[in-house]
């Protein structure tokens, strides 16, 4: 069920954590949900302020690496909600790892060398630092499950050219780098992240969220080296306590395996961790607001009104 109705609306899209709404054909009204996803699967409880917290963060990224390329964002017209210009998206993640863990690392310990066509060197422990960081990028399923895809295959199958795939690595590398600066500003390694890009005439734009505990994986720089050296578990910032908890309470989105209630004591907890993640990452105080859905989309008409919309 929509929230929200506006005049020019030529589309609805509901994802599992976001309702985006287009406007005019030309853009975007994109609502950040309390909504919590893990394994592909909806949970049901919403977590207070998720919403706010990821819509939020996203800004401040996108905003903090608008001089590497341009992006979709416009404006923020209220606490949980980003508008800005629809891009003809492609149908590509751009993957980027700067350490071995998660997929990589399990593909890795199968005896995999090579994922996504990238080659990955012998002798590595998991969540050790690539010599560089790679690229493996994954196709964006309109239904199911994301599937690993290498550079050829992209050209091939006409997911993008040779030259915009040059350009997509340019800018998802630059934007990583960035995105480790950042990160190590507040003693944080940004280990591994995703982007999403999309044409807008001519011009490949950055699309989405980045950086944000949802598409992004942090581990803590203090002590790094020492957990390494003694095959310790890494102290990470992301949503991974949330995946933790349910294979604890066997549950991994595969059929027949039910969702595990969620007390409100829970909810709180994942509510606050969230809140923590916002304040480590970018260093500033969380100031939750709570606006009425009505509020929330006056704010919106207001927005639109100012592009004539």
């Amino acid at each position: 069920m929509k929230l929200y109705q506006f005049k020019q609306e030529t589309g609805y899209y509901k994802g599992k954590v976001r309702d985006v709404y287009s406007i005019s054909n030309n853009y975007l009204v994109m609502c950040a949900s309390n909504r919590i996803s893990a394994f592909d699967v909806i949970l049901p409880s919403n977590i207070p302020f998720k919403g706010q917290v990821l819509n939020q963060l996203a800004a401040y990224m996108l905003n903090a690496t608008k001089n590497i390329c341009n992006n979709w964002i416009i404006s923020t017209p209220a606490p949980t909600v980003s508008f800005g210009k629809k891009c003809v998206p492609f149908k590509i993640e751009m993957v980027v790892r700067g350490n071995l863990t998660g997929h990589a690392w399990r593909t890795y310990l199968a005896g995999g060398r090579s994922l996504c066509g990238v080659k990955m060197p012998e002798g590595m422990r998991e969540n050790d630092f690539f010599p560089s960081p790679i690229i493996t990028p994954s196709t964006k399923a309109d239904e199911g499950h994301d599937e690993d895809i290498s550079a050829d295959d992209i050209i091939n199958k006409n997911l993008a050219t040779e030259v915009e795939w040059k350009t997509l690595c340019l800018y998802a590398l630059q934007l990583f780098a960035k995105g480790k600066e950042i990160a190590a500003k507040q003693g944080l390694i940004l280990v591994d992240t995703k982007y999403e890009f999309g044409k807008l005439d001519d011009e490949i734009i950055l699309m989405d969220e980045i950086h944000t505990p949802d598409s992004s994986r942090y581990f803590y720089a203090e002590g790094f080296e020492n957990r390494q050296r003694n095959g310790e578990r890494q102290k990470q910032l992301s949503k991974e306590f949330v995946r933790e908890w349910l294979i604890e309470n066997n549950f991994m989105g595969k059929e027949g395996q039910k969702i595990p209630a969620m007390s409100i004591a829970w909810i709180e907890t994942i509510s606050n961790r969230y809140i923590e993640l916002y304040e480590k990452i970018i260093g500033q105080k969380f100031v939750p607001v709570n606006l009425s859905d009505k509020e929330t989309e006056e704010l919106i008409i207001a927005e639109l009104e100012k592009f004539n919309v």
